[in-house]
């Protein structure tokens, strides 16, 4: 969809403020037509001597009140232009939020965070300038224009029109010209405060990582280099705008001068009174800001244009894993995977490769394996973040392509070994999926996952601030707490991706024993590097190289010697030399 497109189906749903702002609009240009030939009519009586006295003061006072109506008039359209293109910023804003919470992974590896956040700021304010003031004010320029010109050559003096004309081509040829420039401009200076944006939001949430490395100094270089550059796309953009202004000057100088110089001789010849100069000195006076409204215009569109570029491939991007369930009912029964393998984009080697897994309601399943073997991938497939390029996944004999990723992952809960935590208190945090849960509920939910003593230590309790992303707590409370609100959403399906890594061997001793004890039907599936997380799941898979090369409890896999088995002796000797 073109900008014009976008904006013509706004105005086309809003037509009703669009039109009553342009009626404003028209009731102001038609009152302003009429100002000058008042007031020339009023200098012809004047030099007459017709219009004296109580006549003087009655034609005095039209001008006056009409002064006012303008006033009042122009007032009210701006109010309702404003208030109706806001929405338009409100709807794209909403539209860009909503297609960025859709998208998987694979569209966000390809976009930068701070960009995004500028299309949702500086490109939709720029759009929504080019829907309500760039579109109004084009209106009233052109509607001004053709009602001034239209006046000055039949209702003054044609012949005087057509020469005080003749340097308004020369005129848009230059508008021509800048508009392109304006264009790529415009285009530059927002990639740039796009690329500003992304440096000042990776820096914040690394400003740890840089402090301990000493990089301030390196990145504040980087910083400066962004910030120079987008000052310079800005100013050039200001310059290409500016540069509207000359061309408008220099037109209506050369008018005015045709103007006095051919008015004057027919005035002198007697073909013009001095009132119909003067009208006419008015009108021209009136063209100049339908030629400031033209360039005005220019600039908001060629900007808006260049922000809609940016835009619209966002919003128009199509979804990486598609949401075409048909399936309205929640997922229940057995989850399979059923010889599933999955390449990520840009790697040659694939994460998954014929694996086929099964997890019966109410059981524990867990997955182990070195780094990179595709643990993490298989719960990434469950969750719809990745479509599996061959097999398939089935969620109660239900393909979990039919299933809608809003209702499927409604019945997950699922925490990440990075889990994030909103700048809330701890309360706020754990209630995220049941924000209606007492605070009994939340505490409970906070003992089985281990972490109410640790909230109770802290300066307000449950109701301490955590920071951006729970900056204020370490790495096994942020855990701690992410279980807790996995716990409290009592989703039938538990997933835990490496979710006690940064806790102690007791800790996750006494989370994985409060979990047996209070599963009640649910499904869990953990991935974990420590084997001890898995002595008593149901069954255990080993991933190596993205293929499924074990499987069995945790007895039967000792009993097979295998890399399971080698791996838990490992484990055993470092925790007995920790112990020690």
């Amino acid at each position: 969809m073109t900008l014009s497109g976008l904006i013509g189906g706004f105005v086309r749903r809003h037509w009703p403020a669009y039109a009553s702002a342009a009626a404003m609009l028209a009731a102001i240009a038609l009152l302003g037509v009429w100002l000058p030939r008042q007031v020339g009519a009023m200098v012809d009586g004047l030099v007459a001597q017709r219009l004296v006295g109580p006549a003087l003061w009655r034609e005095v006072a039209w001008l006056l009140a009409a002064g006012v109506v303008i006033y009042g008039l122009r007032v009210a359209w701006r109010i309702q232009l404003y208030a109706t293109s806001y929405r338009l910023g409100v709807e794209l804003r909403v539209r860009l939020y909503d297609r960025l919470m859709r998208q998987g992974p694979q569209f966000f590896q390809q976009r930068r965070t701070g960009d995004l956040m500028a299309l949702a700021t500086n490109d939709v304010d720029t759009v929504e300038m080019a829907a309500g003031e760039a579109l109004l004010a084009g209106f009233d320029g052109t509607l001004t224009l053709a009602l001034v010109v239209a006046t000055m050559t039949l209702g003054v003096d044609w012949r005087l029109a057509l020469v005080v004309l003749m340097p308004f081509p020369a005129m848009a040829l230059a508008f021509w010209w800048i508009s392109g420039h304006m264009h790529e401009a415009s285009h530059q200076a927002l990639s740039a405060f796009g690329a500003l944006n992304d440096q000042v939001q990776e820096s914040f949430s690394g400003v740890r990582t840089l402090r301990s490395l000493g990089l301030e100094s390196r990145n504040a270089t980087q910083f400066a280099g962004l910030a120079g550059r987008a000052a310079d796309t800005s100013l050039s953009a200001q310059r290409w705008e500016a540069a509207y202004e000359p061309a408008v000057g220099l037109t209506l100088s050369t008018a005015v001068a045709l103007s006095l110089g051919f008015g004057g001789w027919l005035v002198w010849h007697g073909q013009m009174t001095v009132g119909q100069l003067t009208s006419f000195g008015m009108y021209l006076g009136q063209l100049i800001w339908p030629m400031f409204a033209a360039g005005w215009v220019l600039s908001l569109v060629e900007r808006g244009r260049a922000a809609w570029a940016r835009l619209a491939p966002v919003l128009e991007a199509p979804l990486s894993v598609d949401d075409d369930g048909v399936h309205a009912a929640a997922p229940s029964g057995t989850i399979a995977w059923q010889q599933v393998g999955f390449t990520y984009p840009g790697q040659t080697e694939p994460a998954l490769d014929g694996v086929s897994v099964t997890l019966e309601p109410g059981r524990t399943l867990g997955v182990v394996g070195p780094t990179g073997s595709g643990k993490s991938t298989l719960l990434k497939l469950l969750l719809r973040q990745w479509t599996p390029a061959t097999g398939a996944l089935h969620w109660g004999g239900v393909p979990l392509h039919e299933l809608p990723v809003t209702a499927l992952r409604r019945q997950v809960a699922w925490v990440a070994q990075e889990p994030f935590l909103f700048s809330a208190s701890v309360a706020e945090n754990i209630a995220l999926a049941r924000p209606d849960a007492t605070r009994a509920q939340i505490e409970a939910a906070a003992r089985l996952a281990a972490v109410h003593d640790d909230i109770a230590h802290l300066p307000q309790g449950y109701d301490t601030p955590v920071g951006e992303r729970g900056i204020t707590l370490s790495g096994g409370q942020r855990q701690r707490v992410a279980i807790a609100r996995a716990l409290l959403a009592e989703a039938p399906l538990l997933l835990l991706d490496d979710a006690l890594s940064a806790v102690d061997t007791d800790t996750e001793a006494r989370i994985l024993a409060a979990l047996r004890g209070q599963r009640r039907g649910r499904s869990v599936v953990v991935v974990s590097h420590r084997l001890s997380a898995l002595v008593d799941a149901d069954e255990i898979v080993v991933l190596r190289h993205g293929r499924l090369t074990e499987r069995g409890t945790h007895a039967e896999l000792l009993a097979l010697g295998g890399w399971y088995a080698t791996q838990w002796r490992v484990q055993q000797l470092e925790a007995s030399l920790d112990a020690d």
